[in-house]
């Protein structure tokens, strides 16, 4: 039979601090939107976050665009 269990990842800042979905977080640092012309300020608030399939990106919605974040440059507000 087939194990139906959810693997749980756990998700850390960039502090080690423990991050669910939905948390709100601040860059550390300014970071270029690859693709774009826009640069996150260092100091923004991300809310409501989704964790994806990998324990060091977050998936979130800045300014209109959904983008995938590194966990290193964030750290839980």
């Amino acid at each position: 039979m087939p194990n139906h269990n959810k693997i749980i990842m756990e998700v850390k800042d960039s502090n080690g601090t423990l991050l669910n979905e939905g948390d709100s977080v601040t860059l550390i640092k300014d970071l270029k939107v690859k693709g774009s012309s826009t640069t996150l300020k260092r100091g923004k608030l991300v809310k409501n976050i989704k964790l994806t399939n990998s324990s060091g990106e977050i998936d979130c919605r800045v300014d209109g665009m959904n983008i995938v974040l590194k966990t290193e440059f964030l750290k839980k507000a």
